[in-house]
């Protein structure tokens, strides 16, 4: 026995259905449309989500909330993270080439998260509370790069 004379067992592989191929393969004329009617000419197509005439269920549900077009996306950098990457100072440029930051021109914001052992300087967009006081206690500076900075700088 080999891999090239496997077989499936008998009657487990189904052919499927010729249509429209003669009148002895018994589906013929019609080719399985049925006579007249909605569905049976060339060119039917339904709409997405069409119920037949009922109200379709994404319009029965009711809407809830809304979406804010002038939110603003943060790039997440957690100090832990800074803290295991090499160099003492950290701009938006170095972040970017460092692969931290995916796209140019993106906002960063430096949270608390993990333990920070050595001085850094670190040039972001926002920072958190717990991140500028880790910050500030390891001996490092924060500076709030303009636009989307809430913080106060440091």
């Amino acid at each position: 026995m080999n891999l090239s004379s496997l077989k499936p067992p008998a009657g487990q592989k189904k052919g499927r259905k010729r249509i429209g191929r003669g009148m002895g393969s018994g589906h013929g004329k019609t080719a399985t449309r049925g006579h007249k009617g909605q569905h049976a000419g060339t060119g039917f197509s339904l709409m997405r989500g069409f119920e037949g005439g009922q109200m379709p269920l994404h319009r029965r549900l009711p809407k809830r909330g809304f979406t804010n077009i002038f939110k603003k996306q943060f790039t997440i950098v957690n100090l832990g993270r800074l803290e295991k990457l090499e160099g003492d100072t950290f701009s938006i440029d170095r972040l970017l080439e460092l692969g931290i930051v995916k796209k140019p021109g993106e906002a960063v914001k430096v949270l608390g998260a993990g333990q920070l052992t050595r001085k850094i300087t670190v040039e972001a967009h926002q920072f958190s509370k717990s991140a500028l006081e880790k910050i500030q206690k390891a001996g490092g500076t924060a500076q709030i790069v303009g636009g989307a900075g809430s913080a106060p700088e440091v």
